[in-house]
């Protein structure tokens, strides 16, 4: 459990009825975006309240009107996904703004600019998200703040979401250690092994991690590699 002075109240009012349990904000926005997190590791206390702030605990009869259960549990992890999590104005900020360094660096790495074929840098696509006046809900899934970006983005910059194959040629003395560390970057569609040892393979990347593959073969190759966009 947590410390109370790091709780806030998550509350779910519902038939006629009001449910608080005090939460760390930071792991329970993580439980309501799907992540996989032990709920006594994310309450600072193992009640449900009708008024947290009174320590007014909440009847077993109410909760089993409501929840058909007075597993504790069961009941919190309804009250963060469905509720409202009262965050302080610096722990908003702070989510935000974590929120908003995850969008970026997501684009970043997965969107062109599709008139170059290369990506836009971190600083271009953060400083046209202030001109497009984009909001962040930390709240909201991942996918739905990426799709909102996006669309605010198309109108201010050339932009799109694609994915790149590119073959790769490793020189036979760096072969096997390049295998390990390739596989582990990219998705490998293809791959052939010469007569030489040097080994060829064909990867799918993100668009915008083109310059990171080149980086990596470059690095397990001793600069003996070779990459081509197909």
């Amino acid at each position: 459990m947590i410390p109370l002075d790091r709780a806030v109240v998550a509350r779910l009012e519902t038939h006629g009825e009001r449910f608080e349990i005090l939460v760390d904000p930071d792991l329970s926005v993580k439980i309501r975006h799907g992540e996989e997190i032990d709920i006594e590791d994310a309450v600072a206390a193992i009640f449900i309240f009708e008024n947290a702030s009174r320590a007014e605990k909440s009847s077993d009869e109410s909760l089993q009107k409501v929840f058909q259960t007075t597993d504790f549990e069961t009941i919190a992890r309804r009250i963060i996904e469905k509720g409202e999590i009262h965050l302080t104005s610096e722990q908003r900020r702070h989510l935000i703004e974590e929120k908003r360094g995850q969008v970026i660096t997501f684009i970043a790495r997965h969107a062109i600019n599709p008139q170059t074929g290369l990506p836009h840098p971190p600083a271009r696509i953060e400083m046209a998200m202030e001109e497009a006046k984009v909001t962040i809900d930390p709240f909201k899934p991942f996918d739905d703040l990426v799709a909102e970006t996006m669309k605010a983005l198309r109108p201010l910059i050339p932009i799109r979401f694609e994915e790149l194959r590119v073959a790769v040629k490793i020189p036979p003395e760096h072969a096997a250690k390049a295998y390990g560390d390739i596989d582990a970057f990219a998705r490998i569609e293809q791959e052939e092994w010469q007569k030489d040892g040097s080994w060829i393979c064909v990867v799918k990347i993100p668009g915008g991690m083109q310059q990171e593959l080149e980086n990596l073969v470059r690095k397990v190759s001793k600069g003996g590699g070779q990459v081509r966009v197909l």
